[in-house]
């Protein structure tokens, strides 16, 4: 076990060549543009939910209003944070790492050895 740490305490990583890594870094990228769309898809029901309601809302009597309410402020704001910023930074995430296994496919050869990320060689093992 301690002979495969190095010394920072993260696992030693073993090289690759590139031929053996590229199917599973195209499966990989295609099940991380998969999460992505299924995110943005999370988020773009959440907003056209939100304006449905705020439609909803304003189309009522001034009457109905008064006694039907309407959410707090702060409220939105963190229903905001919940669905929509949290998941549109995981997004990000997501494709900064796409980006990154694209970069590895298209700077390297099929004979070359590679240094692939920890997420992937998980995938390898």
């Amino acid at each position: 076990m301690l002979s495969t740490l190095r010394m920072d305490g993260n696992p030693l990583r073993t090289p690759r060549k590139a031929a053996e890594v590229f199917p599973f870094l195209e499966a990989y990228i295609a099940r991380k543009e998969q999460q992505v769309l299924e995110i943005e898809q999370v988020v773009e029901r959440y907003e056209i939910k939100r304006l449905k309601e705020e439609r909803a809302y304003q189309t009522m009597s001034s009457l109905r209003r008064m006694f039907t309410g309407k959410k707090p402020d702060h409220h939105l704001a963190v229903e905001y944070i919940h669905y929509v910023k949290k998941p549109m930074e995981q997004v990000k995430k997501l494709r900064d790492e796409i980006a990154h296994a694209r970069q590895i496919m298209n700077e390297s050869k099929p004979g070359d050895v590679v240094s692939i990320p920890a997420e992937i060689e998980e995938l390898l093992s």
